[in-house]
């Protein structure tokens, strides 16, 4: 195509011939192409077609790309000679915008399948650059066929007026080749799997919601296909998410559903109230066996495809609402893959990893919701209560971590610089090189802060990872440590948070005593940086005590409590946090058995920022307790110590805040070994030295 009026009879047959040139018309269709499947990925809704076009959008791209570099040397080293016109200039335009576009689209291409995630000047800079070629293309091409018709006209050479159009006729038809191409492509591969099916023979005994006693619904108020809904491992063998799916691994949220103490309370539930009633436990331990039916009749393992990863990542991405009612009262979509995205490998998997990362959109829409920072969100599963459905009696309340928080001092004011909130402290911000790491959306961080939110969750289970030797277990069990020892920094929150330790102590005794006399000894519990009550889960299962020693000059023992024996059982009369729930006819709840709890006779821990004293039967501040009554505590008793007659002083008093996540009766009960011990934390450590004196 000339950029100048030439009205030789060779000059325009050499138009017409460049008209009907293969190339010429290969590349039309590459511009036409090119935008038009651009265009179409941009705005047109997420499914097979958009996938399928953006992939014949890249292999276009770079296939005819070389073809279109001959062409543009050998358009340009013909129409060399001729001066510059508006024509040539929109030329000329139309080259250095579209090569930015072929840049920018190779470096995309590249990312697509080598790198973490694309870059966001290159993604924007070939948007721009391809609705700027698109523009120029057209303009171009109409002011050139606009010249030609006049030149033709002029000259009476018929086949220059016919010659654009046949060319774009050649370049119609290679679109509506593409065209039925990429419709046909899109047909013939598989789309979305067909809708999942609840079983059969599925047991609706607690009413329309097929999930309940769980306050857990889906979207459509039907099953969630398990396929779709685990997989966690293909987030991090994709090359993204490598790094949260390691912290990931040995977390809570992770084996919530596979570890051994919660399968045993799952059947010994379903042997004596039927598998239906493990769907009151499963909406936050194991939602994607609960949504897929495995909690059924005749399902003896009560498990589904994928239920070993517990809270998968994609289940807990994929919750849309969240209410603070608790027990799992959330609603779960069901989010549409990527093409190929369930394979384990293979081409499949390549594809899926490419277009996930230039194709984000979808993904980030389906998986990142402002909703997961809330500390309702967390309140829709951390926060419990037994209601006459599962107990036939009454309602009960356990344990309820999101209206401890709410009702506390952390919970300062409406402004995030006040407040303390969930994510902050149990998903600490660490150094990330992953495609999710920087967001605006929090008042201390921007999307390029080069850090994402830890995904270990780390709290207070130092046990269970260990036990089942998951991967990452050490770190995690170390991170676990730190944690409960107050040793770890949280750089956002410092300015707001608490130094020391997490629960720290404070021995009360007299600075000398008369040997043969007996003296009391007090120790002060303080929940300095705990959010919620501390111990919090569930108390009848873990054991938080104080264990105290006193000895002499020599080392030798005049007193201790708090020690275990040597099968692990703590000494009787020791200060113990806990709770002792009870059934209908007054027995203890000792075996997590909560489906039969009615009340409680006993409950034990701290509220924030509140004390307790070492003693043995008084009820401390807890749930239903508000801060206008703080100081309503009821008196404190202690425990009162002979000092043997011909003691060497000093003494030394060492009191240590001691944890495990299962006392030693439930270790051996639900993980059916004697042998298997929980390990014990110390917390705090303190001491005090007492001189002795023979004066009056």
């Amino acid at each position: 195509m000339t950029g100048s009026p030439n009205t030789t009879p060779k000059a325009l047959a050499e138009s017409v011939r460049e008209w009907r040139h293969a190339l010429t018309i290969l590349i039309t269709f590459y511009f036409v192409f090119e935008t038009v499947s651009g265009l179409f990925v941009q705005f047109a809704p997420f499914g097979t077609t958009a996938q399928v076009t953006l992939i014949g959008h890249t292999l276009v791209g770079v296939v005819i790309l070389p073809f279109y570099l001959w062409y543009q040397v050998r358009h340009w080293w013909r129409l060399r000679p001729k001066p510059l016109s508006y024509i040539k200039f929109l030329g000329y335009a139309l080259l250095v915008v579209f090569l930015i576009n072929a840049w920018t689209g190779a470096q995309l291409t590249y990312e697509g399948f080598f790198a973490r995630r694309i870059s966001w000047t290159a993604d924007r800079l070939h948007l721009i650059s391809g609705y700027a070629t698109g523009v120029l293309l057209l303009v171009h091409y109409v002011a050139v066929i606009l010249l030609h018709r006049r030149l033709a006209k002029a000259a009476g050479v018929v086949d220059l007026a016919r010659a654009p159009g046949v060319h774009l006729k050649w370049c119609g038809a290679l679109m509506a080749l593409s065209v039925i191409l990429t419709l046909g492509v899109s047909w013939w591969l598989p789309g979305e799997r067909d809708p999942y099916q609840l079983p059969e023979d599925y047991s609706y005994r607690y009413g329309e919601n097929p999930f309940a006693p769980s306050q857990a619904r889906s979207e459509t108020g039907g099953p969630l296909d398990p396929v779709v809904m685990a997989n966690s491992r293909s987030c991090g063998t994709s090359g993204c998410h490598e790094e949260i799916l390691e912290e990931w691994l040995p977390s809570a949220h992770r084996y919530s559903a596979m570890d051994g103490a919660f399968q045993r309370v799952q059947h010994v539930m379903a042997k004596n109230e039927g598998p239906e009633a493990t769907r009151y436990c499963a909406g936050c331990h194991d939602p994607i066996a609960l949504f897929s039916g495995a909690k059924n009749l005749y399902n003896d393992d009560l498990t589904s495809f994928g239920a070993d990863e517990g809270i998968s990542c994609v289940a807990c991405h994929s919750i849309a609402t969240a209410d603070v009612q608790g027990n799992a009262d959330y609603v779960m979509l069901q989010p549409e893959r990527y093409l190929g995205e369930l394979e384990s490998g293979g081409l499949g998997k390549v594809v899926s990893n490419f277009l996930i990362r230039t194709y984000p959109r979808h993904h980030v829409k389906s998986f990142k919701r402002d909703l997961y920072k809330t500390p309702e969100f967390c309140g829709a599963c951390h926060k419990q209560f037994i209601d006459q459905r599962i107990n036939k009696a009454s309602w009960v309340q356990l344990q309820n971590q999101y209206d401890n928080w709410k009702a506390s001092h952390w919970n300062a004011g409406d402004s995030p610089q006040t407040r303390i909130t969930c994510n902050e402290c149990h998903m600490r911000l660490v150094a990330s090189n992953d495609p999710g790491a920087g967001d605006d959306a929090d008042y201390n961080r921007s999307p390029d802060d080069g850090r994402h939110r830890h995904h270990g969750f780390i709290g207070a289970n130092q046990f269970i990872p260990a036990f089942h030797k998951l991967k990452g277990w050490k770190r995690h069990v170390a991170l676990t440590e730190e944690w409960l020892k107050g040793e770890t920094v949280v750089p956002e929150i410092q300015d707001k948070w608490r130094s020391g330790p997490v629960v720290p102590l404070r021995i009360e005794a007299p600075e000398a005593v008369r040997a043969g006399e007996s003296f009391p000894v007090k120790v002060v519990i303080h929940s300095n940086k705990v959010g919620h009550d501390f111990p919090t889960g569930p108390l009848d299962i873990i054991q938080c005590w104080v264990q105290l020693e006193v000895k002499d000059a020599d080392g030798k023992e005049i007193y201790s409590s708090g020690r275990l024996d040597d099968r692990g059982f703590l000494q009787e009369g020791s200060f113990l946090f806990k709770a002792e729930g009870i059934d209908k006819q007054g027995n203890l709840i000792d075996r997590h058995n909560l489906w039969e709890m009615v009340g409680a006779r006993f409950r034990r821990a701290l509220f924030p920022d509140y004390t307790d004293t070492a003693k043995y039967q008084v009820l401390c501040p807890s749930t239903s307790l508000r801060t206008d009554v703080k100081k309503a505590l009821p008196e404190e008793e202690v425990t009162t110590l002979d000092v043997p007659a011909g003691v060497k002083g000093p003494l030394t008093v060492e009191a240590r805040l001691n944890y495990r996540k299962f006392n030693q009766f439930l270790v051996s009960y639900l993980l059916g070994s004697d042998e298997a011990r929980a390990p014990l934390t110390s917390m705090t450590t303190v001491t005090k030295t007492i001189q002795v004196t023979t004066e009056p």
